[in-house]
């Protein structure tokens, strides 16, 4: 420990964390330095800063990440349409090397020996945190408390910050008492009654998306348009990652979008419940796989079908930084180079539905040869009869 100077923590201001912050004075001896990031969760940052102030800390770094984290994290992954075991959309999973990045930057700033967090010993986030240092800083030290104090219940850790004057800011009326990460791509929920997977989520718990039964009884159309794999505009309109995202969200609230209720396989070998609100993410999906259906070639697209499971598994399980990751993205983002043009959407009730798609100067369809009418010789059915033969050989000569 006492090789331990200065540590740089991932502050979120809440119960944990200012409780991590005290051990991290007391136990290591050391000067911490807190960090604390604006991934667009919805809530006041700046909050932060006269608790971390109230215990002695003089560098406090907070830091507004919102287009940088959807710039540089979720429009890569959203490239490769990545989502994890069929269904969950990352949205926790890829916010951590964005955290991690900017721990690292102000770390080699400020000539911190380590950085600290708060994820527990049982969990995902442990991982993905650490990988990423040490992807980035492989010198780094890490402190990680929930694997070395017995603070390991809520009670203990209130009974901490009483003893220490810890300023803490209780609950209000309304608050969730669900386990939540929330950022700009979406927010989770873990604990309570979804420890039974049997039972079905409180109405009340979601915050983001009105109920199916209670969305609109009106569609909504909407475009998008994409360039070279990103989105770029709404309803004609060029828009910043985050803005886009931003007003996505809004729309796919409004009409219940993007709710999702799954048990997932963590690293670690634990099965977990939790349930998720990613209406902007949802939408863009499936706009992304429209505009990529008449931009590339069939082999192209089907080659990014088999890499993505493992694309996905690499971001869920904290290898942003990995050398296999990153040879994925150059692969993909190689393929996006001709994936531009708009996609027409309709959002109705929970469900997103593909009313159109085009692409001047990139698209793969030919209407003279795809058509059910005349082609005018521009596709000779009489070619299919020797392809059919050739392809059918091996079958034919298996069966002898």
């Amino acid at each position: 420990m006492s090789d331990i100077k200065k540590v740089v923590l991932a502050y979120s201001g809440g119960l944990d964390t200012s409780v991590i912050l005290k051990w991290l004075q007391d136990q290591y001896q050391c000067e911490v330095v807190t960090f604390t990031a604006d991934l667009g969760q919805g809530e006041e940052v700046e909050e932060v800063r006269p608790k971390a102030e109230s215990l002695g800390v003089k560098d406090i770094f907070i830091r507004d990440l919102r287009e940088e984290f959807v710039r540089d994290f979720v429009f890569p992954m959203f490239r490769a349409n990545a989502i994890y075991e069929g269904e969950y959309l990352l949205g926790t999973s890829i916010a951590r090397p964005c955290i991690a990045r900017n721990m690292i930057e102000i770390a080699r700033e400020v000539g911190a020996d380590a950085i600290a967090h708060g994820a527990t010993g049982k969990g995902n986030d442990q991982v993905r945190f650490e990988l990423g240092a040490y992807g980035l800083m492989p010198e780094i030290k890490v402190i990680a408390p929930w694997r070395e104090w017995d603070l390991n219940s809520r009670e203990k850790l209130l009974a901490y910050a009483d003893q220490h004057g810890i300023p803490i800011t209780k609950k209000k009326d309304g608050s969730s008492p669900y386990s939540m990460d929330a950022n700009c791509l979406h927010i989770s929920y873990e604990g309570e009654e979804l420890e039974d997977p049997w039972i079905a989520p409180k109405d009340g718990m979601w915050r983001w998306t009105t109920s199916p039964q209670d969305a609109p009884d009106s569609p909504e159309e909407i475009t998008i348009g994409f360039e070279k794999g990103d989105a770029v505009s709404l309803n004609g309109q060029a828009m910043s990652p985050f803005a886009l995202l931003d007003a996505l969200n809004t729309l796919g609230g409004k009409h219940g979008i993007g709710r999702l209720d799954i048990v997932e396989n963590r690293y670690v070998g634990i099965k977990s419940r939790g349930c998720y609100e990613t209406p902007g993410g949802t939408i863009l999906l499936r706009a992304h796989r429209a505009i990529e259906s008449i931009t590339l070639d069939r082999e192209a697209a089907h080659l990014k079908d088999e890499l993505m499971p493992k694309y996905a598994k690499l971001i869920y399980n904290g290898y942003w930084y990995s050398p296999e990751r990153e040879a994925m993205q150059a692969a993909i983002d190689h393929t996006q180079q001709t994936v531009n043009g708009e996609v027409r959407l309709q959002l109705y009730k929970g469900n997103v539905l593909t009313l159109g798609r085009r692409s001047p100067s990139n698209s793969l369809f030919d209407e003279s040869i795809a058509t059910f009418e005349d082609d005018k010789g521009a596709y000779n059915q009489r070619d299919a009869e020797g392809f059919i033969k050739l392809n059918a050989l091996r079958l034919k000569l298996g069966k002898k």
